[in-house]
C-alpha cells in the first residue's frame, strides 16, 4: 500500500463564487474625487452569482426590496457625480450577503425575507447554510466590500483628508401591510454632527415627511457599515432612507439626487464636522 493510499479523502473544493467574467464583489467610482463625502451603497445590486442559481428565487422576487435597495444605486451615482465625491458600491444582492449586517446576524443570510423564503440561504436540511458555504459568500462578497471602504478611509487619513460617510438607502412604501407616511429618512446612533444639521435642512424643504429614525433605527445594531467605519473609527457619518417610490425611476432618483447635492455642502463646511467623535463605549 503506498502513503499515499493511507490518506483520509479530501472533500471536494468548492469552485470559486465568482466567475471570472462575472462582475466584481465591489465598485468604486470617482476613487479620486475631491469632496470629503465618501458615498457607501450598501445595498446597489440584485445580481446573485450564477453558481448559486439565483438563490432558487425567481427574477420577481429578487427585483422586490428584498433583493436590493431600489433606487439607490442610482441616487448615489448621480450624486458622485453632482458633488465630485467617491462612491463605493456592491455588487450583489443583500439575499446573497447582507454588508450591512454584522457576521452572525440571521439576517446576514436570511431564509425568509419578507414573508418569501429564500431556498438557497438553507442547508440540505432545511436549517441555516454550514460554515463552509456562510465562508465562501463572506470571503467572496463581504470582506471585499468592507475592505475597500477601510482601505480609502484609511489613505485619505493618511492624507490629513479624513472622510465623511453618507449610506445611500431606501425602503418599501409598503411594509407588512402598513404605509410608511416618511419621504426620507435619517438613521443615527451616537454621533449627531451629520444627522441632526441634515435632519434640519430636510424639514426646512417644506415638502418633505421626514422620519428622524424612522422606519428604522440607527440605534438597533443593524447598522454594520456605519458602526464599523465611522462610529467605530470616530468619523462623522449617517444613514439616509429615500422611499422606493420617489426614486424607482429614473427622473426621481436624479431629482433626489439634485436636492441632496444642494443641502449637503453647507453641512459639509460646519465646523463641528471636524470636531472629535464622541467619546464613550458604543450603545445601540
Amino acid at each position: 500500500m503506498s502513503p499515499r493510499s493511507s490518506l483520509p479523502d479530501c472533500p471536494p473544493v468548492p469552485p470559486p463564487l465568482l466567475a471570472a467574467d462575472e462582475p466584481p464583489a465591489v465598485t468604486v467610482a470617482a476613487p479620486d474625487a475631491r469632496s470629503p463625502l465618501l458615498l457607501l451603497c450598501d445595498h446597489a445590486s440584485n445580481r446573485v452569482p450564477r453558481v448559486l442559481d439565483g438563490l432558487g428565487l425567481p427574477p420577481a422576487e429578487l427585483d422586490r426590496h428584498i433583493g436590493w435597495d431600489i433606487g439607490a444605486a442610482a441616487v448615489t451615482l448621480e450624486l458622485s457625480r453632482r458633488l465630485d465625491a467617491t462612491a463605493v458600491l456592491t455588487g450583489y444582492s443583500r439575499l446573497v450577503v447582507d454588508v450591512n449586517r454584522a457576521p452572525g446576524e440571521p439576517s446576514l443570510m436570511p431564509a425568509v425575507s419578507d414573508g418569501t423564503p429564500v431556498p438557497g440561504n438553507t442547508g440540505p436540511d432545511g436549517g441555516r447554510l454550514d460554515a463552509p458555504a456562510v465562508a465562501r459568500r463572506m470571503a467572496a462578497l463581504y470582506t471585499p466590500y468592507h475592505e475597500t471602504i477601510a482601505g480609502l478611509v484609511a489613505g485619505r487619513r493618511a492624507a490629513a483628508r479624513a472622510p465623511v460617510l453618507f449610506c445611500v438607502h431606501s425602503f418599501t412604501p409598503v411594509m407588512a401591510g402598513v404605509k410608511r407616511p416618511w419621504h426620507v429618512g435619517v438613521l443615527w446612533n451616537r454621533d449627531p454632527r451629520l444627522a441632526q444639521p441634515l435632519l434640519a435642512a430636510l424639514r426646512a424643504e417644506g415638502d418633505l415627511v421626514v422620519g428622524d429614525n424612522e422606519p428604522y433605527s440607527g440605534r438597533t445594531g443593524f447598522n454594520r457599515t456605519l458602526d464599523l467605519h465611522a462610529e467605530a473609527t470616530g468619523l462623522p457619518g449617517v444613514m439616509i432612507e429615500i422611499r422606493q417610490d420617489l426614486i424607482a425611476g429614473a427622473d426621481g432618483a436624479a431629482a433626489w439626487a439634485e436636492r441632496l447635492a444642494r443641502l449637503l455642502p453647507p453641512i459639509l463646511a460646519l465646523p463641528a464636522l471636524a470636531l472629535p467623535a464622541l467619546s464613550g463605549p458604543h450603545r445601540s
